[in-house]
């Protein structure tokens, strides 16, 4: 599924994989996220995403007049207080979404798909 955007000069069109790696990103750069998750769980494992597939654990939604919804599958730090990071992540996604690509967020919903435990050092 793609956006379309009409301008004086044209169309622009944008992919919902493109959409979905720019939400990715923005994301990880938020305090306490281990990583995007699958939005496919099964028997409640969740598998991180590496960075070439960001994509697959955001889910885009089209609406009227340039704008979008979006959710994203996260894995957060054991330790954070978790809506804090859902929170910072609304609001980092939010902005370079509509900054970037120029398209208004109705919403922004965060599912968290697990809580990741750092491996204390041994000594």
């Amino acid at each position: 599924m793609v956006q379309r955007i009409q301008s004086e000069l044209g169309s622009i069109t944008i992919s919902e994989e493109v959409i979905g790696k720019i939400c990715g990103a923005a994301a990880m750069e938020c305090y306490g996220l281990v990583g995007m998750a699958s939005r496919n769980v099964q028997e409640g494992i969740s598998e991180l995403l590496r960075i070439d597939s960001f994509e697959r654990g955001v889910d885009v939604q089209f609406h009227e007049e340039d704008s979008v919804s979006v959710t994203l599958y996260i894995v957060v730090q054991y330790g954070v207080k978790i809506s804090e990071v859902a929170r910072n992540i609304q609001e980092r996604v939010k902005y370079a979404v509509e900054e970037k690509l120029g398209l208004r967020v109705e919403s922004i919903n965060i599912r968290v798909q697990g809580v990741r435990v750092s491996n204390p050092k041994r000594k």
